[in-house]
């Protein structure tokens, strides 16, 4: 048995959190506290300075009005005059002179004179040179600052002055003169913005509560975090226990494991990956796959990025050049409980030997039932198409020249030949037969073979590119065979761009093979049909025989060789060639 362990002791947490909020909260008083202390002060500040900015400004308009009166002999328009001026002082707002009784005399508003202002004065109270405030509403959401006194313009009038001469009583009925109408004791009102000041107070209110706040949420996180450390502390520890036993289990797995993290990057392998796919893993780990994996995840990529789960999809994988490795492949994303998405993993299962067993026996069976089908076709069908063909000849030449008979007539004619053609594949196919190998130049193949093909491509408004290698090192291959195998590629990608394109033939020496590319720029092949393509009687269009490929992939084993397709949809498809430059024998078609 496996001796258990000691438990740990929990953790004790330093610092009781009911603590770390009782001291939030009283430092949250205390700059609240303040905070209001020092809005008082602000607001205090700010009354002492308007108040005597207010008095200023009215015993300047006083004493220039007592010194126009005195020494220009002024009268009321040129006061109005220096109540306007004066108002256009940064923040002054307005500027009124009314009797006691409330009535404008003089205003920097010219609309308010002679309109009666209520609220001046207490019934029976004189005007005072004492300055008096009040906050005032004035419309349009706008508060005035209004500082108010005693305005006196003629001497003995409301400070106590000495009588002046008569010679500025002779100012007739103007509203200054003591005998005018509104005469008497006057009251000069200034209105200041006190907008700066207020902004200001709010600004500061508006730190406080910032302040405040974060107080507030560094108390919770204290709170929070000494909980959080807890958990974290024992998340740890079992998360060390399960990774440990999730290492010696992904180690121990028969299949190959490789998996991403959110980010796309590779967090996890095994042994077996490396031994399937052949490729040291000691450096993926923080790369991408595609750096180290087939492109696509062997045309995997689509349904990954859609978020759908493979099961079991059986393929060839091109892990390491010129090894392709026959797997079963599992793949599906990795979400949490939230559902949010954290990784993908692939499973990746050796068929190698299962399916060169399969494919042993799978072939072999298809060719016996061809060759018997072949022999039974060619005994029983051949024989009356050429009856059919002759008869239906006869009556071609009996009818007259265009007319309906004689082109149906043509027709069958055509159709046998067609069908013969069908039976001579089938024959081609079934039939073993051995290669004729020569030394020969296969860029001249390539080229023999593409001019061929020519006039169909322009036809079809396809332009042909021919790259091929400097090194003309002769190959030993059967020309004839080799030109069957690649006229039926070039067909099938002419056919493959109906609305023209580009097909491209590159060649280059490949470690000891000679490798082709043939490259359409077509609709492409589904990943389900690129498995089945070289298989006999598949085909994807209306009127093929599904050999002309199959036919190929027989040329090439038949040379020793390897035939690969990759396509992607919308975009073409590549048939890629590796033949030996020197096979080491002769093997039957």
């Amino acid at each position: 048995m496996i001796p258990k362990q000691k438990p740990k002791g929990r953790l004790r947490l330093p610092t009781s959190p009911w603590m770390i909020i009782g001291s939030v909260v009283i430092l949250l008083i205390v700059v609240v506290v303040f905070a209001a202390q020092n809005y008082s002060r602000e607001k205090q500040y700010m009354s002492l300075i308007l108040a005597e900015k207010g008095a200023v400004i009215a015993k300047a308009v006083e004493a220039g009005a007592r010194t126009g009166m005195m020494g220009m002999m002024w009268g009321g328009r040129q006061i109005q005059t220096l109540i306007e001026e004066t108002a256009q002082l940064p923040g002054v707002l307005y500027i009124t002179v009314t009797n006691r009784d409330g009535l404008v005399q003089a205003s920097s508003n010219r609309e308010l004179i002679g309109a009666r202002l209520a609220g001046l004065l207490a019934s029976g109270s004189q005007p005072s040179e004492k300055i008096s405030w009040r906050f005032k509403d004035i419309g349009n959401q706008q508060q005035s600052f209004e500082v108010s006194r005693a305005f006196a313009l003629i001497a003995g009038q409301g400070g106590g002055m000495h009588h002046q001469s008569g010679a500025i009583m002779s100012q007739g009925d103007d509203w200054c003169s003591p005998g005018g109408e509104g005469g008497g004791e006057k009251v000069i009102l200034v209105g200041l913005d006190p907008q700066p000041f207020q902004d200001a107070a709010r600004e500061d209110l508006r730190n406080t509560a910032v302040i405040s706040g974060v107080l507030i949420v560094l108390g919770m996180a204290g709170f929070i975090s000494l909980f959080w450390l807890q958990s974290y502390r024992t998340s740890q520890r079992s998360l060390q226990d399960t990774s440990a036993i999730a290492d010696q289990v992904v180690k121990s797995l028969p299949v190959g494991l490789l998996a991403t993290d959110k980010d796309g990057k590779i967090s996890i392998y095994n042994k077996a990956a490396e031994r399937i796919t052949g490729l040291d893993l000691k450096n993926a780990r923080g790369n991408e796959p595609a750096s180290i994996m087939p492109a696509n995840f062997c045309g995997l990529r689509e349904y990954l990025d859609r978020g759908e789960s493979i099961s079991e999809k059986e393929m060839e994988c091109e892990f390491t050049e010129d090894k392709a490795v026959p797997v079963s492949i599992s793949a599906s994303s990795i979400v949490n409980e939230e559902g949010n998405f954290v990784g993908q993993v692939l499973i990746l299962r050796d068929l190698g030997e299962i399916r060169r067993l399969e494919e042993e026996v799978r072939r072999k069976e298809k060719l016996a039932a061809i060759g018997g089908l072949a022999a039974g076709v060619a005994h029983e069908i051949r024989n009356p198409l050429s009856s059919i063909k002759g008869i239906a000849s006869y009556y071609k030449s009996k009818f007259a020249d265009d007319s309906e008979d004689k082109e149906m007539a043509g027709v069958m004619i055509e159709e046998v030949d067609r069908l013969g053609r069908v039976i001579s594949q089938l024959l081609e196919f079934a039939r073993p037969a051995e290669l004729k190998l020569s030394p020969a130049n296969l860029n001249e193949i390539l080229e023999h073979s593409a001019r061929l093909v020519k006039q169909e491509a322009i036809a079809k408004n396809i332009r042909i590119e021919l790259d091929l290698t400097p090194k003309g090192e002769p190959v030993v291959v059967d020309p004839d065979r080799l030109t069957q195998c690649f006229l039926n590629v070039y067909l099938n990608g002419l056919q493959a761009m109906e609305n023209g394109g580009r097909l491209t033939i590159s060649s280059y020496i490949k470690g000891g093979s000679f490798a082709v590319d043939i490259k359409d720029s077509g609709s492409g092949i589904s990943v389900d049909d690129l498995a089945k393509i070289f298989d006999p009687y598949f085909t994807t269009k209306a009127k093929g025989t599904g050999l002309g490929l199959a036919i190929v992939h027989k040329i090439v084993e038949a040379h020793q060789g390897q035939v690969k397709v990759r396509s992607t949809i919308g975009q073409g498809t590549v048939f890629s060639f590796n033949l030996p430059l020197r096979p080491t024998g002769v093997r039957s078609l």
